[in-house]
């Protein structure tokens, strides 16, 4: 039964018409695309036994859902509790009940359709305008309070999962990424932007036109910076780490979306009000080093501007623009080349 989803997501206001039918509809062709789907080379007695597998890892992590919610409660406030006070965000928004109650759905949800065997492109297509509702709650009033409940959602998958094996491990990483790309992601306001534009509007042709390859540009631009940067190790660890580069695909997938709802909406408002902030508040404590962000945006200034024309390039000069300010060595001095000295003259590593 798809009950406390299929409900609530009725009550999400969607908007309508050809421009997001259009957008929506290309994100789930990606997912299709960049989403390996093991099952079709299954025959019969190999389906089954792997159903029923599925069925007994599906009710051991069920049973242990409430545990593993409150144990990255803990780790989420421990990392990054203290910045509540220190960016002066009102406590009373951050309730920790009602984001373990929002967990609680989304992943028993999630584990009944890896039971099925369904794809994680159907729980894309069941889960996306819950999460969107969930986005749009939590961001209402002070967006930063986004990246307490996002991380909470990622460290409850990545706990859940800790003990399966490595194959069944890999076949559920696949659907906790719809599950973060949903919330990191503001997929949602940028399909609102797009219903807003006309259908052949120029700024959503380019959006239409750079999303089927945001993907493919993420894992170039993670790949060049491994190779860039081979010693850098963030908190949870190398980039080269298989999950870690994961994440980080995820994150240059985000820093794309926020562009596309910039230029949707004609506005730096999504960068200034909502990325910049979440990235201050995030990023050091993850122990990810600004040079390492700039660049990525260095890297995903020519990967966007390999792909378009000149005059479809000048629709993202200025938010380019400011986000190369933002993030600035005059914004945040430190560099790579001072901890490649330290790394040089003996000590434990680079770290980012």
């Amino acid at each position: 039964m798809f009950s406390p989803i299929e409900q609530k997501h009725q009550n999400v206001n969607l908007p309508k018409g050809k421009e997001i039918q259009s957008l929506a509809k290309q994100w789930a062709k990606k997912y299709v695309q960049n989403l390996e789907d093991h099952t079709d080379s299954l025959d019969a007695n190999r389906e089954s036994s792997a159903k029923n597998q599925r069925l007994l890892i599906a009710e051991k992590l069920r049973y242990s859902l409430r545990n593993t919610s409150l144990q990255a409660w803990h780790k989420t406030e421990y990392l990054i509790g203290k910045e509540i006070q220190r960016h002066r965000i009102n406590p009373n928004l951050i309730d920790p009940w009602q984001i373990c109650e929002d967990v609680f759905t989304v992943y028993e949800k999630t584990l009944e359709i890896y039971a099925q065997m369904l794809s994680p492109q159907y729980l894309s297509r069941i889960i996306s305008p819950y999460l969107g509702g969930i986005r749009k709650k939590y961001t209402a009033n002070d967006p930063r309070v986004i990246g307490f409940v996002s991380m909470q959602f990622h460290y409850t998958g990545l706990i859940l999962i800790e003990d399966l094996s490595l194959r069944n491990k890999n076949e559920l990483l696949s659907y906790l990424k719809v599950i973060d790309d949903h919330l990191y992601m503001p997929l949602q306001r940028a399909y609102d932007a797009a219903a807003n534009q006309d259908y052949e509007s120029k700024n959503l042709i380019v959006v239409q036109q750079l999303l089927p390859a945001s993907t493919e540009i993420a894992r170039n631009i993670c790949d060049r910076v491994i190779e860039l940067y081979p010693n850098y190790s963030t908190y949870s660890g190398s980039l080269k780490n298989p999950v870690i580069k994961t994440a980080s695909i995820r994150d240059v997938e985000m820093f794309q979306v926020y562009l596309w709802v910039c230029v949707l909406e004609n506005s730096i408002a999504g960068i200034q009000q909502e990325l910049f902030p979440l990235c201050v508040m995030l990023y050091p404590t993850l122990k990810v080093r600004w040079e390492l962000v700039r660049q990525m945006i260095n890297l995903l200034g020519k990967e966007i501007g390999n792909r378009l024309g000149r005059e479809q390039q000048q629709l993202f000069v200025p938010y380019f623009q400011a986000l190369r300010e933002m993030f600035s060595p005059e914004v945040f001095p430190e560099s790579y080349i001072d901890e490649l000295k330290d790394y040089r003259r003996g000590g434990r590593g680079i770290v980012i």
